[in-house]
């Protein structure tokens, strides 16, 4: 069964001095994010891998990566926007529909600069081999928290084990859970959805709205999150949630790198 994965890779971080955060050597034998994650999505099952970059990534990875990894093709679609009217792209709902012409089968989609667990893909590309809902993963809030700051979460609200609700909760430390009516139990997404072609489709309707609806902000972005969850409320989707045990690791501050490569020589 074909099954593609695809990367979101857009983004150069201005806090890692401009660089490509996913291109980070954080494995024990000087591995890059996006390599180490690859390594841990492909015994799932993946036959095509995606990048979705912009002019600015698409070098970097395009001269990393060539056009395969261990086997598996790399296509790569460009996330374009008018830079004349905009200073930004416009998010990740656009991000996905930048690569639609390739979304012919089943899908993972994710953060680039993540690290999700070996598990958490098995998981997702199991429950795609099987049922024509869509799937994500939940994270338990308090593993997923910073060290140093705040982070913006996208809490799930659920009934069994399908999604109600996704509420993207801003500014959330551990010292202020209780005010936020939230526990370190609460599931939340980290940007890990298993998705279908005709979901694909209907985000891609959704961008288009968007877009025209906010043809004056040059700001303004178009979250993936924020669509599924509306396409949940509409009752056009199915979206079933399973908690996995996996830890999750990101890079957001460049101390982060260290620590992070510290947990994952703990695991190994």
């Amino acid at each position: 069964m074909e099954l593609a994965i695809v990367y979101l890779l857009g983004g150069l971080s201005s806090r890692f001095g401009g660089k490509a955060k996913a291109l980070t050597q954080i494995g024990q034998n000087n591995e890059t994010l996006i390599e180490y994650s690859m390594n841990q999505a492909i015994p799932a099952g993946f036959t095509k891998i995606i990048f979705v970059v912009s002019k600015k990534t698409y070098p970097l990875f395009r001269e990393k990566f060539q056009d395969t990894y261990k086997g598996l093709p790399i296509i790569y679609t460009l996330q374009e926007f008018d830079e004349t009217k905009r200073e930004r792209p416009w998010g990740t709902a656009d991000a996905l529909t930048s690569a639609i012409k390739y979304l012919t089968c089943p899908f993972v989609i994710c953060n680039g600069d993540d690290i999700y667990g070996k598990e958490s893909f098995k998981i997702l590309t199991d429950h795609l081999k099987e049922k024509n809902t869509d799937v994500t993963i939940g994270y338990k809030l308090g593993k997923v928290l910073a060290e140093n700051g705040s982070v913006n979460r996208g809490i799930f609200q659920i009934e069994g084990n399908k999604v109600l609700n996704i509420k993207e909760t801003l500014g959330i430390i551990k010292k202020n859970l209780k005010e936020l009516n939230l526990t370190e139990e609460n599931l939340c997404s980290m940007n890990l959805f298993g998705l279908h072609p005709a979901t694909a489709t209907m985000i891609e309707e959704k961008v288009e709205n968007f877009k025209q609806l906010n043809k004056n902000d040059s700001k303004i972005e178009c979250y993936l999150p924020t669509e599924l969850n509306s396409l949940i409320k509409e009752k056009k989707i199915i979206m079933e949630l399973y908690p996995t045990i996996n830890q999750w690791f990101g890079l957001t501050h460049p101390e982060d790198e260290l620590i992070v490569k510290n947990k994952l020589k703990e695991l190994e």
